[in-house]
């Protein structure tokens, strides 16, 4: 899988030119509403288009799913795409975004790779191989409880249905921890979970592109990533926890007396 993660490499920083050619230039730039507060502009289409374009040039018969031009083709192996997770933060000029690639054989997760080219951290992974940041091995934090833990979450800003259930897990897990941070960007809320600058992570409605690098990221840096009933659908329900094995479970403990039977699902 290593020369699949080259390529995936090669396509993510070429795309990060791409982002940091139109950052701070949001006014310059077409933007679509895709529904409530969820945009697109030119920038997450062309950043998009060139991830695919690297790609294919080198597995032309590889599926793919990309957040902008959906499904694409068939077979054992799929991309998952998110050319520019963060769409808002980055229209507002806000540091906090970046690209992620992941890439399945038959529904199992082998390449991770989330790119913030702001910073130029290239986080990648690869199944039963580790994760790492540039050259440096990644492991999650080894924090035995919530007490003093730093978590990430995204509040629900497409789907308010869990609103009410959202904000009594947020109220519960509060008190407890060191605080909460919304940065805005779950692709790198995973890759800070396995590079151990949060101890966990949790969020409701996620698209696969939002985090199926991250996840592996976070599996190969010794984490733990469920749904919120501790199963293994998260890719399929968009509901998902992470962090190390302690606060994780932490976490899943916490959040259980606000699960309505559609979140356990």
């Amino acid at each position: 899988m290593r020369p699949m993660l080259n390529i995936a490499i090669r396509a993510a920083r070429k795309a990060g030119r791409v982002l940091l050619r139109y950052y701070g230039h949001a006014e310059s730039l077409r933007i679509d509403e895709k529904q409530r507060n969820d945009f697109v502009s030119e920038v997450d289409r062309q950043s998009e288009a060139t991830i695919i374009q690297v790609l294919r040039e080198k597995f032309p018969d590889h599926a793919i799913l990309a957040e902008e031009s959906g499904a694409q083709g068939g077979g054992d192996y799929q991309w998952i795409i998110d050319p520019l997770d963060g769409t808002t933060n980055y229209l507002h000029g806000f540091p906090q975004f970046s690209i992620s690639i992941a890439l399945t054989h038959k529904g199992r997760l082998e390449v991770g790779l989330v790119y913030d080219p702001l910073r130029e951290e290239l986080f990648t992974a690869l199944q039963g191989r580790g994760a790492h940041l540039n050259d440096r091995r990644l492991r999650v934090t080894q924090r035995l409880a919530l007490d003093g833990a730093l978590l990430g979450t995204g509040f629900p800003y497409r789907d308010h249905r869990h609103l009410k259930a959202y904000l009594g897990m947020f109220e519960a897990l509060i008190q407890d921890t060191a605080g909460i941070r919304r940065p805005g960007s779950a692709a790198l809320d995973f890759a800070y979970v396995a590079a151990g600058r949060l101890d966990g992570f949790w969020e409701l409605g996620l698209a696969p592109w939002d985090f199926a690098a991250g996840a592996l990221l976070v599996q190969e840096a010794g984490g733990v990533v469920t749904d919120l009933a501790g199963g293994r659908r998260h890719l399929q329900t968009g509901n998902v926890v992470a962090g190390g094995l302690k606060v994780q479970r932490a976490l899943l403990e916490r959040i259980r007396p606000f699960l309505s039977d559609a979140l356990r699902a």
